[in-house]
């Protein structure tokens, strides 16, 4: 690679710092993992993200466009000043203007999920198509929306907060505050919940969820739940329909709002239970308004969990390249 075609990618998460040199196709090269320490603080982190960075680029030789980072929390574009990331337990973080000031390249900052969905846009299973949108379904719902070739960002960057369109205004409490979010129906916590509390009001019909979780309730995950409704316990296959359901009326609504030509599925409980796809498209093409899904695709994302670190890195050459 050279320096005309290739930026750093970084994907920040509150466990784990991932890190790789994406080209212009979206290629990667050289990833790396490196733990995020949460308790020592944002300097600590960013001399860390510095530290793995600067060895990249010796790995590959040559001098980045920049780089782009994705961080789970609210961005302030213009300044690239991270206003509020829970994960991390930052306030007002300068991100951008301290990484570009240690390494001596120009940096973007983005929110992750909207990382993740420029990179099924430009190079997975949104590319070429102008309008999209992705849903992310993990331990919580985002997602982004591409509109007439154009992401969308909102009056204040806050676009693509699809988790918490709410779907049921007297639904269970959600972490952003209010009640009925669909994050707070079908995001991993939820579901790992909603688990939890069947359990104990049927402990029988809980014996096998209970037990793939090494009979500790508190073990109870999405990922258990994932794995015994593929083994056909009746409970969590009667809990995944749950969420599968609130799915399909949040992107219901999404399908109906922006009339996308794409909807892309992606995110843990979507790889852990991928017959999630096909019933979204069903449900979509049961219930969204005929004119608006007359052209649609449902899809799957393309790029796992590399949709993040392709997404910052390929924003950046987009960003620092004519």
């Amino acid at each position: 690679m050279t320096a005309e075609c290739w930026a750093i990618g970084v994907d920040l998460g509150g466990t784990k710092i991932e890190v790789a040199a994406v080209d212009s196709q979206g290629r990667q090269y050289h990833r790396l993992r490196h733990p995020t320490n949460v308790k020592a603080g944002p300097a600590a982190i960013q001399g860390d993200i510095v530290a793995v960075v600067r060895d990249l680029s010796e790995k590959v030789g040559s001098t980045p466009v920049g780089m782009g980072i994705g961080v789970a929390g609210q961005i302030d574009p213009d300044e690239g000043l991270v206003r509020f990331a829970p994960n991390l337990g930052w306030r007002d973080v300068p991100l951008q203007k301290d990484l570009s000031e240690a390494l001596g390249w120009p940096v973007v900052v983005t929110n992750d999920v909207r990382a993740a969905t420029w990179g099924e846009w430009l190079h997975g299973a949104g590319q070429g198509c102008g309008d999209l949108i992705c849903l992310f379904v993990g331990t919580g719902v985002g997602g982004g929306v591409v509109c007439g070739g154009n992401m969308l960002s909102g009056c204040n960057n806050t676009a693509g907060e699809l988790g918490h369109i709410v779907i049921h205004t007297e639904g269970p409490s959600c972490t952003c505050g209010n009640r009925g979010c669909l994050e707070a129906f079908a995001g991993g916590w939820a579901i790992a919940r909603q688990a939890r509390e069947a359990i104990s009001r049927d402990p029988s019909a809980g014996t096998y969820l209970l037990n793939s979780a090494g009979g500790q309730l508190d073990a109870v995950t999405a990922e258990s739940v994932a794995r015994s409704a593929n083994a056909g316990d009746p409970l969590a296959l009667r809990v995944i329909d749950r969420a599968a359901k609130a799915l399909i009326a949040g992107a219901v609504s999404l399908v109906n709002a922006f009339n996308p030509c794409r909807f892309i599925l992606g995110g843990g409980v979507v790889d852990g239970w991928p017959y999630l796809v096909g019933q979204i498209d069903q449900g979509i093409r049961q219930q969204a308004l005929a004119a608006a899904t007359r052209s649609l695709q449902v899809l799957p994302a393309k790029l796992k969990n590399s949709a993040g670190v392709v997404g910052a890195g390929s924003l950046a050459i987009r960003s620092f390249t004519k």
